[in-house]
């Protein structure tokens, strides 16, 4: 009996599909910490362009 014939497709369909789950949950938390990043990154730069804006109004009501 040759090696191969040992292997069942059920096995090599199993042992893909926790291959890719294995790589996956990386890939999952890089671009969630990425996403996170940049959210938080483009929140800051909002918000310093609202207090730039009142910061003008305040100026011109003086």
């Amino acid at each position: 009996m040759s090696v191969l014939a040992s292997i069942n497709t059920g096995d090599i369909v199993f042992q893909l599909f926790m291959l890719l789950f294995v790589l996956g949950i990386p890939a999952i938390v890089i671009v969630a910490t990425m996403y996170f990043i940049r959210s938080a990154k483009k929140r800051n730069e909002q918000l310093q362009r609202l207090e730039d804006k009142i910061d003008q109004l305040e100026n011109k009501s003086e």
